[in-house]
């Protein structure tokens, strides 16, 4: 007998028990990298150089005033909806990321980078949504939610549920992998990247079963 959408594997059930000794935990913390590096963790929490928020200003003239547009409606962009929309995190096993955001219902393919687990939305107009969640099940550290609008991308900082403020694009993508550039303008789709994990159609069980499977030994 074949088993359906909803079984594990071998056919087992999605109620059926987990083996003795896995447990799934309830906090992704523990899946992050041990010692995140520098670009890791300026590129989740928005921080530049030092940890100042949106980078250091250089000093002097080359500074420059701020520019204004001198037409308002240029703004009325940040009102479209997005075309993409992605989800910075320092997790490290994209699979335990896919896993966590099929137990919340969060339609995502998880591309490895060298710097955290991207997760792309399905549905880029469910950004907030899927960066709202994300960041709960990442109770210990921020998550960034980088979304582009026709020509324009936005970045915002997302924790505990919450959202946190905007960040400077660009500062994010100074230091990013190129894969992130890349699937900001959708240059390449996450399926044609190397080691993606999707949370479609993944069943309970086996989100378990992943979630168990990479909580860290003691």
């Amino acid at each position: 007998m074949t088993a359906g959408p909803a079984d594990g594997p071998h056919g087992a059930p999605d109620d059926e028990p987990l083996p003795d000794g896995l447990q799934v935990p309830d906090d992704l913390s523990s899946l992050l990298d041990a010692e995140p590096s520098a670009d890791a963790d300026g590129a989740a929490d928005g921080t530049g150089p030092g940890g100042d928020p949106g980078g250091t200003a250089p000093d002097g003239d080359d500074a420059g005033p701020t520019p204004v547009p001198d037409d308002a409606s240029a703004l009325l962009g940040e009102q479209e909806t997005p075309t993409v929309a992605l989800v910075l995190t320092q997790v490290a096993v994209p699979g335990a990321l896919a896993a966590a955001c099929a137990l919340a219902k969060v339609d995502v393919d998880v591309v490895p980078t060298p710097v955290g687990a991207v997760a792309v939305l399905r549905d880029p107009a469910a950004g907030a949504a899927g960066a709202q969640a994300i960041s709960q099940l990442l109770r210990a550290v921020p998550v960034v939610l980088m979304e582009r609008r026709e020509q324009q991308i936005s970045a915002t900082r997302w924790a505990q549920g919450a959202q946190q403020g905007d960040l400077p694009p660009g500062l994010i993508l100074s230091d990013a992998p190129a894969a992130l550039e890349d699937l900001l303008l959708a240059t390449v789709r996450p399926d044609e990247l190397e080691g993606v994990v999707s949370s479609v159609g993944m069943s309970r069980w086996r989100a378990m079963r992943l979630l168990a499977s990479s909580r860290p030994r003691p």
